[in-house]
């Protein structure tokens, strides 16, 4: 579900000491798309956002989740948006999330 190989690269990129601050921002923008998904009826709209999550996702090893936005944008792009499960597409992003902070401790002591 999580890609820790890919948390420890963004974590060399950006330097221990802004880690923190960018995993907080990462959170707080995909909490808030995930969390507009059901405002979005037009197709490419849809695509835009789920293709922002996507890459979101991939930026802090979410992989589960960034493989399930890539299916969503996919099927919103060819206008098939009753192809994506939001509900499913939620949860994951909430056990990553979940998954996420409850191991990260573990990861990098403070």
């Amino acid at each position: 579900m999580i890609d820790w190989d890919r948390i420890d690269i963004l974590r060399d990129e950006v330097g221990a000491e802004d880690f923190d601050e960018v995993v907080e921002l990462f959170l707080d923008e995909v909490d808030e798309a995930v969390g507009d998904l059901d405002t979005t009826a037009d197709p490419v709209a849809l695509s835009e956002k789920l293709h922002f999550l996507k890459g979101s996702a991939l930026s802090l090893g979410f992989r589960s989740f960034s493989e399930m936005c890539q299916s969503g944008e996919a099927a919103a792009a060819r206008k098939n948006t009753a192809a994506i499960d939001l509900v499913a597409l939620r949860d994951c992003y909430g056990q990553s999330r979940h998954s996420f902070l409850a191991e990260l401790p573990g990861k990098y002591p403070g």
